[in-house]
């Protein structure tokens, strides 16, 4: 396997996320191992100065990502090409590409767009499935669920179509990051023989920590569907002896700004660089999760994990998933504040309990998070879906 030739193609966002980090991660671990990785990235701020219809028909199909693609994958002819984004300047033009070549497809789904026009499978901030199963999400594009705009929806949904008319979701290996979201992807239309679940994983390993802070801790952006309104209506009642220490930033920003004011229990500490998070979770007693979408994957959660602290976390989506209640964390009614505070205080005086279940939850991490388990599981997705191009046809097959 040292010698196999592994394409890694990645769109990065306009603002930098979770998938540029594990895009990194996984290239930096595959060349760990002796493989010879060829990076293609393109960003989609070559968009910023183009016409609106042209930037449309680039989203939908673009021939120019298209040809140059294909010129790439003849010169270097990889075994396999694997996508992390390809919205919007790739396109799905880049696995027609990568298909022509006779080159093996595997796309990780970072988030829902699939199935989904706004990705988060959330509308008016509560879960939402409107759309999941339907041949065309028109739910979608009746209330505008990406940015709140029509017509950047339809852009999307268009996309879609495009990808189903093509039939390329019959052609590719596509890695959900849950068992969660593999159903969800199967319930909207993927074929369940090319779904598969490989989780993210955190490197290096942070090591337990000793978690003697008097603190709970949140982590994360600072917006309505990561759960901050609930978690600062949990905190309103909470007896001051529960401090909570919150490290991110966002449009809710001036939200945790009056609640740090109203309350000297809770702490705001804006961004903080990845090293000092790391530290906070080594020190807490407890990570508080109170998503109210249902997430995809949370690198928070597995870097809790890797340094011993037990969440507690919206008992539904991925995190239910990841998270056996009373074992390795525990889990809440989604967007009930009374059952986050009720949860919170019934854990947090008993040591024993959150030494267990933290310990539970190292235990969880070394099983399915590390490095050498996400490359195991990389690899065999990568032999299966070469295989499945063997079988298959294209131009170099």
């Amino acid at each position: 396997m040292s010698q196999m030739r592994v394409a890694v193609l990645h769109n990065y966002y306009q603002r930098s996320g979770g998938e540029d980090t594990v895009f990194h991660s996984e290239v930096e671990l595959l060349r760990s191992r002796g493989h010879e990785v060829l990076e293609y990235t393109v960003s989609n701020e070559s968009l910023r100065d183009m016409s609106l219809w042209r930037a449309t028909r680039q989203t939908i199909w673009n021939p120019e990502s298209y040809r140059k693609l294909r010129l790439w994958f003849e010169e270097h002819r990889p075994d396999v090409a694997h996508f992390h984004n390809i919205a919007y300047v790739l396109s799905p033009s880049a696995y027609q590409a990568a298909f022509d070549c006779g080159v093996a497809v595997v796309q990780t789904l970072h988030n829902y767009r699939l199935i989904c026009l706004g990705g988060l499978l959330l509308r008016n901030g509560k879960p939402c499935e409107l759309c999941v199963g339907r041949s065309f999400p028109y739910y979608g594009l009746l209330y505008g669920c990406y940015r709140g705009s029509r017509s950047a929806t339809l852009v999307r949904g268009l996309m879609l179509l495009n990808q189903k008319r093509l039939h390329l979701w019959e052609r590719a290996i596509f890695v959900a990051l849950t068992e969660f979201a593999r159903e969800k992807f199967i319930q909207g239309g993927l074929p369940a023989d090319k779904v598969v679940v490989k989780p993210n994983f955190v490197s290096p390993d942070p090591g337990e920590g000793a978690h003697q802070g008097n603190y709970a801790l949140f982590v994360g952006r600072l917006t309505k569907e990561k759960g901050i309104e609930v978690m600062l209506q949990a905190w309103a009642a909470m007896p001051p002896s529960i401090p909570l220490k919150i490290v991110g930033d966002g449009p809710l920003a001036e939200h945790v700004q009056q609640a740090v004011a109203q309350h000297p229990h809770i702490e705001w500490l804006g961004h903080q660089p990845h090293e000092k998070v790391l530290q906070l979770m080594q020190e807490a007693r407890l990570l508080v999760f109170p998503s109210i979408c249902y997430e995809n994957m949370s690198l928070s959660l597995v870097e809790a994990m890797a340094t011993g602290l037990p969440a507690i976390a919206s008992g539904h989506g991925s995190m239910a998933s990841m998270i056996r209640h009373g074992e390795t964390g525990w889990l809440f009614e989604p967007g009930n504040p009374e059952a986050l505070r009720r949860q919170v205080q019934e854990v947090w005086n008993s040591p024993e309990a959150l030494r267990r279940v933290g310990q539970n939850a190292r235990a969880e991490y070394l099983q399915n998070y590390t490095p050498e388990r996400n490359y195991e599981q990389l690899i065999a997705i990568y032999e299966r879906a070469i295989q499945m191009r063997k079988e298959g046809s294209g131009c170099g097959s």
